[in-house]
């Protein structure tokens, strides 16, 4: 007997108004449990045929705090800016640390503090080394009707991914960001072990 899966239930947010820094936006929260994602996206979206999208995993201390341990922030704005002028979406994924918690981020970072990578750490804290669920990049694929995009991203899995819900990726447009002493090795982990489009 094969058993279903049951069906995940979303509640949706109304659409509002989000103006930024990078341009005038509109915003539209998913809520999957207990983890709340966003759907930003240009007020001329529906006109483009194959829009710019960009599936962000959310990073608090570099979104918010601006940690140089990594080059979220960095890539976060520059997709802002890109799809500002440009037409599109960005997913806000709200995965923290690969979705393993805002706690267990926390003590991976304690980890590579003491020299593991990212991906030793997670393993050594007893998490896979990407724990990422991508059930609400389906749903916010559907609920705007994409068959078609240019994808911002350097990671294969996320092609993958988005290739895996038949979704036809026209293009891949890397988001490349100048390294700094605090992420050389994060960035080296990504694309030594993770296959991340660096070069």
């Amino acid at each position: 007997m094969t058993l279903m899966k049951t069906p995940i239930h979303f509640e949706k947010s109304d659409i509002a108004n989000l103006p930024t820094k990078h341009g005038h936006f509109k915003v539209r929260a998913y809520k999957e449990g207990s983890q709340e994602h966003l759907a930003i996206f240009t007020e001329n979206f529906e006109k483009k045929e194959v829009p710019l999208v960009r599936i962000h995993s959310q990073c608090l201390t570099g979104d918010t705090f601006g940690s140089i341990k990594c080059d979220c922030n960095n890539q976060l704005h520059k997709a802002l800016e890109l799809i500002a002028k440009e037409g599109g979406l960005i997913i806000y994924h709200a995965q923290e640390g690969r979705n393993i918690g805002l706690l267990n981020k926390l003590n991976a970072y304690a980890l590579q503090d003491q020299g593991r990578n990212t991906i030793e750490a997670n393993i050594e804290l007893g998490f896979q080394p990407d724990q990422r669920t991508y059930d609400v990049v389906n749903e916010i694929f559907k609920d705007f009707g994409l068959t078609k995009i240019r994808l911002l991203t350097n990671n294969p899995a996320k092609v993958l991914v988005v290739e895996g819900l038949n979704v036809e990726i026209v293009e891949r447009i890397p988001i490349i960001i100048d390294s700094n002493p605090y992420n050389e090795g994060y960035l080296k982990t990504k694309k030594d072990h993770m296959g991340h489009y660096l070069d």
